[in-house]
């Protein structure tokens, strides 16, 4: 039940996931990060198998790392999207990976910008979108309340709209959220919305003894 969100808004991206790991059942923790800072001015939102996630994610944070150090200048957001579209295009006619992403950047000339790239490799540019369960009902939230001129705080109302409609409306709904935003200033995170948390139960108060 992952569910991956993105937003363009004025000068700006947010970018927010669920942070469930499930294995059929089961929840085996509910404060797993699914939104990999690729460099200061990149996230990329995953969802999937979680050893595809994990790997193809990590894999694609140490090349750019890689291309910035021997080439002293980073991939822009447009690179960065072509670039991971092609290494699932090699993926998907070898070892597929499982994965589903959601890319969002800024760049100096360009400004914010959000891709979207799914495990079959189509690339697509978007203002909005989502991945997951969830995306049944956020994409509809979205064509009616999004703007393209949004200001942070309205962008992430969106968000919390979309995360409530997933609570409500889902089944077995991840209840744990976290949203991060990349702008001018970087990317870093913004802010939770955790319901669940991974603290192990309280102690039962100790039975009274009658004398």
């Amino acid at each position: 039940m992952e569910c991956v969100i993105g937003v363009v808004g004025r000068d700006f991206a947010v970018v927010a996931a669920d942070t469930s790991a499930v294995q059929s059942i089961l929840v085996h923790k509910t404060d797993e990060d699914k939104i990999m800072v690729l460099d200061s001015h990149k996230l990329m939102g995953a969802s999937g198998e979680p050893g595809d996630r994990v790997q193809f994610t990590e894999f694609i944070q140490k090349n750019l790392h890689l291309h910035q150090f021997r080439n002293n200048v980073s991939l822009s957001t447009a690179a960065t999207a072509n670039f991971t579209r092609g290494e699932l295009a090699t993926a998907l006619r070898k070892n597929p990976y499982s994965v589903n992403i959601i890319l969002a950047g800024f760049d100096e000339d360009v400004g914010a910008s959000m891709y979207y790239i799914d495990y079959i490799a189509t690339l697509h540019k978007i203002d909005k979108g989502a991945f997951g369960y969830g995306s049944y009902f956020c994409l509809s939230l979205m064509d009616k309340f999004y703007r393209p001129d949004m200001t942070v705080e309205e962008a992430v109302d969106l968000v919390d709209k979309c995360i409530k409609e997933i609570r409500l409306r889902l089944v077995v709904a991840p209840q744990n959220f976290a949203i991060k935003i990349v702008d001018r200033d970087g990317a870093r995170d913004y802010a939770r919305r955790e319901i669940v948390g991974d603290s192990p139960p309280a102690e039962a108060p100790a039975a009274a003894v009658n004398a």
